[in-house]
């Protein structure tokens, strides 16, 4: 088949080869998204026997997959006991809340250094729409995922692929913490408008009001962890 068969005839369009995921990393996907979701909460064991049978896989896979994990800091093995989720322990979720500040803090400048301050606030006020229709339920898992979702958004429109790669170390960690404050939240609009306070400094452009309204939404958040 020619170049011209493959790209409508002869536009130049160019496609991308298909990239197909082992075994071992759809696994250490799919755990990362249950230990995200609370499906396995901090300081659960996870059973191997029991991991391998669920997901229909042999051990060898798993057994990969869970190492990458352990890798990453999700895992934890005791020796004689097994893997487990690890602990949000406070020293744990203040070195997580420190990567999560540095990381979008550089984001925040870099969207603004691109000019691209508006455009990212109309992005972010999307998930604050979501968030405000959940304000009567907020502890509920919805309102954490769109909490979760705005974090995320704001560090892609920085559009910077080291960035987004180290922000998607800490996001599983993060979801935990998210989980984790769900009760610290009562109706209300608290969450709401810390979020919509962000999206609106990063629309006026003034840096320094971003930052400063980034850095006290964090410690707000780590101090609703561990204070």
């Amino acid at each position: 088949m020619s170049r011209t068969d493959l790209t409508g005839g002869g536009s130049g369009a160019t496609l991308a080869p298909v990239i197909q995921e082992s075994t071992p990393a759809i696994i250490a996907r799919l755990l990362r998204q249950a230990i995200s979701a609370g499906d396995f909460a901090p300081g659960s064991q996870l059973g191997e026997s029991a991991l391998a049978a669920q997901l229909g896989v042999s051990r060898g896979p798993l057994r990969e997959a869970m190492a990458r994990l352990t890798q990453e800091g999700l895992l934890v093995s005791h020796r004689n006991r097994g893997l487990f989720v690890a602990d949000l322990t406070p020293d744990a979720v203040s070195d997580m809340y420190l990567l999560r500040t540095t990381v979008e803090r550089a984001a925040v400048e870099r969207v603004l250094e691109n000019g691209d301050g508006a455009a990212c606030a109309d992005r972010l006020d999307a998930e604050v729409a979501r968030m405000a229709a959940l304000d009567d339920r907020p502890d509920s898992a919805e309102m954490a995922d769109a909490d979760l979702r705005f974090h995320r958004e704001l560090v892609e429109s920085a559009r910077s692929e080291r960035l987004s790669r180290v922000h998607e170390t800490v996001i599983v960690e993060t979801g935990m913490c998210l989980r984790a404050m769900r009760s610290t939240y009562g109706p209300g609009q608290d969450r709401v408008s810390e979020h919509r306070a962000l999206a609106d400094a990063l629309r006026s452009g003034d840096l320094e009001r971003a930052v400063a309204t980034l850095e006290e939404h964090m410690r707000d958040g780590l101090a609703r962890l561990i204070g």
